[in-house]
């Protein structure tokens, strides 16, 4: 964890098991460039950390977390700006370890809430102060086949199904493929634009 006395607050997270891997390489370069920009950056490696993905009974049911961990990346995520998310696409969605962040950290009562304080299918109200999410994947399919014969449910599931859903208005995403072939260069460029990515998308919130 990283964190400097500056006014603005930033959280990456990234979600992959080799931490010599290029999703980690995007994930330092955008705490980094971040930091850069003076936001107070906490950068959090769920396998690191050890991440208990599996959501409880008592989370299920809107009952508040007694992990320790769990309860520190809510708070994390409650006051985040802006959120960086990077992870490789498996089967069209994130991995098990990522959804768990999801299923447990985007929790009611702290990302979202109902009007009448239950869950009767009503429209909720996004508690997030996220102005600005980043959701950068890596994929080994190419563009075209992922489009024609997959769609793009990564699309979905991040910006419809879960960041709007919690308030933020905002979502920029970016695939990197093909990345189990990538030469050096190619992965140094991806980098560059990774860092480009987000200084364009700081300028345009501020």
């Amino acid at each position: 964890m990283k964190s400097h006395p500056h006014h603005r607050t930033a959280l990456v997270v990234v979600s992959h098991p080799d931490a010599a891997s290029f999703n980690h390489a995007i994930a330092r370069d955008s705490a980094a460039v971040l930091e850069a920009l003076e936001f107070t950056t906490h950068l959090c490696d769920l396998y690191a950390d050890s991440f208990d993905p599996v959501i409880t009974k008592g989370e299920v049911r809107g009952q508040r977390t007694g992990d320790q961990l769990t309860n520190m990346y809510i708070s994390l995520l409650a006051s985040a700006e802006l959120l960086v998310v990077v992870h490789p696409n498996c089967w069209g969605a994130p991995p098990a370890m990522m959804k768990g962040w999801m299923d447990r950290v985007f929790a009611e009562g702290s990302a979202y809430a109902f009007e009448k304080s239950c869950d009767q299918g009503d429209v909720p109200r996004g508690l997030l102060r996220i102005k600005t999410a980043l959701v950068f994947n890596t994929s080994n399919t190419g563009e075209e086949r992922e489009r024609v014969e997959f769609g793009d449910p990564l699309e979905r599931i991040w910006r419809d199904c879960l960041l709007q859903y919690c308030g933020v208005q905002r979502t920029i995403r970016r695939v990197f493929r093909i990345v189990a072939t990538s030469s050096l260069r190619h992965r140094e460029e991806w980098l560059r634009e990774v860092r480009q990515i987000i200084e364009d998308a700081v300028l345009k919130s501020d």
